[in-house]
């Protein structure tokens, strides 16, 4: 089984910074890819950033520029910066993990974590 913990969201003011983190631990061989996925109050769960292990990535177009995936291989963990961060932005947001273990591949989504954008 895999578990993925995320942190790091929270109340920021218009313009402002955030750096989420999701850390992946349990019984696994690796991770192919990582990302971030959101879902706003009556919308659906949308992708927001993937991460290849190879640190190839992949952005949805309304965060081009200011919101930055990375990934530590050596933790199992990513990373997402967010920067001018705007009222739009307000989500839950999901980390989630494309992982190859004893049974093959499968997905794997962490519990989400709030980020809330307004002054």
């Amino acid at each position: 089984q895999v578990q993925l913990v995320e942190s790091g969201g929270g109340l920021v003011q218009p313009g402002g910074s955030l750096r989420l983190s999701c850390a992946a631990s349990g019984s696994f061989f690796s991770i192919a890819t990582m990302g971030w996925y959101r879902q706003a109050p009556g919308k659906q769960r949308e992708l927001v950033a993937t991460i290849n292990s190879d640190g190839t990535n992949n952005y949805a177009d309304s965060v081009k520029g200011r919101l930055t995936i990375s990934r530590d291989n050596a933790k199992n963990t990513v990373y997402l910066q967010m920067n001018s961060l705007k009222p739009e932005d307000t989500a839950v947001y999901y980390c989630k993990a494309y992982v190859f273990g004893s049974r093959g591949f499968g997905d794997f989504w962490g519990q989400g974590t709030q980020v809330t954008v307004s002054s």
